[in-house]
C-alpha cells in the first residue's frame, strides 16, 4: 500500500535525517521535494499546498525534542501532519439508534460497495456483535442482488429478497420492516452505481436515504482512482450529507492520492479501508498508523490486532506444548505457520506493516513472496504423513517423487527440508536457554501466538521464508 509515495519520502527525508540544524533553506528544499512527491501520489494541488504550508510554519523557529535531532524532529513534523491530513484519529460508526440502525453505502459503480456491505456485515457481527441484515437496491447490475445474497450467507448475515422488478425505494422500506420484526441491531443497505456522477443517479440515492433515514451515509472510494475519488465524494456529500467514507482496494494503492485527499476535500473521516477481496480485508482506518506506514515506520499495533483475530491461538498452544516436551518442529508445524500467515494477509500485508521494510532494496523484498510460500506448501503436500513428522527419513527416491507430486525442482524440496533443519536446530538452543517466556505454552517471540509472527522465526531471522533477517532489526526512521 502507498508503495511509491512511501519510496519517494523516505528517499526525500532520509537526506534531512542527519543535518545537525534545521534552516529555511534545507527545508525549503525538502518539502518541494515533498510536494513533488505528493503530486506524483496523485494528491489534489489544494490538499497538497496546505500540508506543505502547514509543515513549513511547523518547522521554522520550532523548538527541537532533547530526544530528536533538527533532521528527526522535521521527519515528525511530516508525521504529525500527515495524521491530521488523513483525520488525526479513528472515527467508529454511531450505531447508537432505536433498532435497527440503518447504514446505507452509496458510490460509483465498480467501488466494490456490496463487497464492503457483506465486509462491513462480518466485522460488525464478529466485533461487536451485532445482528445485521443485508439488502440490495441495486435492480440494475445484473445478479447484483444474488451477489449480495450470497455474500449475506458467506459471512452469517440476514438478507433481505428482492426481484429487478421491484422499485429500490420500495425494497429498502420493506427490509427496514422485516428488520424491525425480526429484532435486528442494523440495516446494511447496498444501493446502486453508475459509471459516473449523475441526475438520476443521485436522485434514486437521495429518495432511498429519505426513506430509510439511516444514522450512518457512507460513501464507498476505490483507491485506485486517486483524486478523483475525493471529487466525487465531495459531489455525494453536497447530496446525501455523507457521514465518512470506506476507501477499498487499498492494498493494490501505490500512490495514496484518495486516502490523502478525501478528508481534506470532503470534510468527512475514512471510517474503514478495504485491503483485500476476501471478507475478513476491511479495517479500521486509523490516521497515526496510516501516516506511519507511509512514511515506512510501520504499523505494528494493527499486526498485533490482525494476530489476536486470525492466528489460531488453539494450534499455537499446541505446537508450544509440543516443544517444551521436548518434540521437534516438523513439516505440519511449517505448514500450518504458513496457513496462519496466509490467514493474516500474506506476505506483502506483514511487510507492510513491519517498522524499517522500506529501507530494503526493492528487489530484495521481492524474492519474499506469497508464491514461495505456494510452493513450500506444495511441496510438504505432497509428503506422506510419516516423512512430514519425521523429516530424516527422506532420501534422494523420496525427493523426486514429492517434486513430481508437488510440480517443483528437486532443489526446492531440499530447501523446504533446509528450512525445518534450521527452526529445530532454533528451537534445541532455545530450549537449552530456558525456552520462550514471552508466550502461551512458553513458546514466545514477543507476545504474538506462533513465535511473534506467522513461522516464529523461521530462517531468515523472524520472517517466514528466509532472507530478511538482518534487515528485519533495522531501526525504525525516527
Amino acid at each position: 500500500m502507498f508503495d511509491s509515495l512511501t519510496e519517494r519520502l523516505n528517499q526525500t527525508l532520509r537526506n534531512i535525517r542527519g543535518v545537525g540544524r534545521l534552516t529555511e533553506s534545507n527545508i525549503q528544499d525538502t518539502l518541494r521535494d515533498v510536494r513533488r512527491a505528493l503530486l506524483e501520489a496523485d494528491v489534489a494541488l489544494s490538499v497538497v499546498q496546505a500540508f506543505v504550508e502547514q509543515v513549513r510554519e511547523q518547522a521554522l523557529g520550532q523548538e527541537v525534542m532533547k530526544s530528536l535531532s533538527p533532521g528527526q524532529e522535521l521527519v515528525r513534523i511530516v508525521r504529525d501532519q500527515l495524521t491530521e491530513l488523513l483525520g488525526a484519529s479513528n472515527d467508529a460508526l454511531q450505531l447508537q439508534a432505536q433498532p435497527p440502525a440503518v447504514v446505507l453505502l452509496a458510490g460509483l459503480q465498480g467501488s466494490g460497495k456490496t463487497t464492503s456491505a457483506a465486509k462491513l456485515a462480518r466485522r460488525l457481527a464478529q466485533s461487536e456483535s451485532k445482528r445485521v441484515m443485508l439488502v440490495s437496491c441495486d435492480v440494475y447490475r445484473p445478479a447484483a442482488i444474488d451477489q449480495l445474497r450470497k455474500l449475506a450467507s458467506e459471512v452469517g448475515a440476514s438478507f433481505h429478497d428482492a426481484s429487478a422488478e421491484q422499485k429500490p425505494v420500495d425494497i429498502a422500506t420493506a427490509a427496514l420492516e422485516a428488520a424491525k420484526r425480526a429484532h435486528l441491531d442494523v440495516l446494511i443497505v447496498d444501493t446502486a452505481g453508475r459509471l459516473h456522477v449523475d441526475e438520476a443517479m443521485m436522485a434514486e440515492v437521495a429518495a432511498l436515504h429519505r426513506s430509510v433515514n439511516p444514522v450512518e451515509t457512507l460513501f464507498v472510494a476505490d483507491a485506485m482512482t486517486g483524486q478523483d475519488a475525493a471529487r466525487t465524494a465531495k459531489a455525494f456529500d453536497d447530496a446525501l450529507a455523507l457521514t465518512g467514507v470506506i476507501l477499498t482496494k487499498a492494498d493494490g494503492d501505490a500512490r495514496g492520492g484518495a486516502a490523502l485527499s478525501i478528508r481534506h476535500i470532503t470534510g468527512k473521516p475514512i471510517k474503514f479501508i478495504g485491503m483485500g477481496e476476501k471478507v475478513d480485508a476491511l479495517e479500521p482506518f486509523y490516521p497515526d498508523r496510516i501516516a506511519s506506514r507511509i512514511l515506512g515506520m510501520g504499523d505494528v499495533m494493527s499486526l498485533i490486532e490482525e494476530a489476536e483475530r486470525k492466528v489460531d491461538k488453539e494450534k499455537a498452544q499446541k505446537i508450544a506444548a509440543k516443544l517444551k516436551k521436548g518434540k521437534g518442529f516438523d513439516l505440519d508445524d511449517l505448514r500450518d505457520q504458513i496457513q496462519q500467515m496466509r490467514n493474516m494477509g500474506g506476505m506483502s500485508s506483514l511487510l507492510d506493516k513491519l517498522p524499517g521494510m522500506s529501507d530494503i532494496p526493492q528487489g530484495m523484498r521481492e524474492q519474499v513472496n506469497d508464491e514461495e510460500f505456494t510452493r513450500t506448501e506444495a511441496v510438504i503436500n505432497s509428503m506422506t504423513p510419516h516423512e512430514r513428522r519425521r523429516p530424516a527419513v527422506i532420501n534422494g527416491s523420496r525427493k523426486r517423487r514429492i517434486a513430481t507430486g508437488s510440480g517443483t525442482r528437486i532443489q526446492d524440496v531440499n530447501k523446504v527440508l533446509k528450512q525445518v533443519n534450521q527452526m529445530q536446530k532454533m528451537m534445541k538452543r532455545l530450549k537449552k536457554k530456558g525456552g520462550f517466556p514471552n508466550l502461551p505454552g512458553g513458546l514466545g517471540g514477543g507476545g504474538m501466538p506462533g513465535g511473534g509472527l506467522p513461522g516464529g522465526g523461521l530462517p531468515g531471522g523472524g520472517l517466514p521464508g528466509g532472507g530478511l533477517g538482518r534487515f528485519g532489526r533495522r531501526r525504525a526512521p525516527f
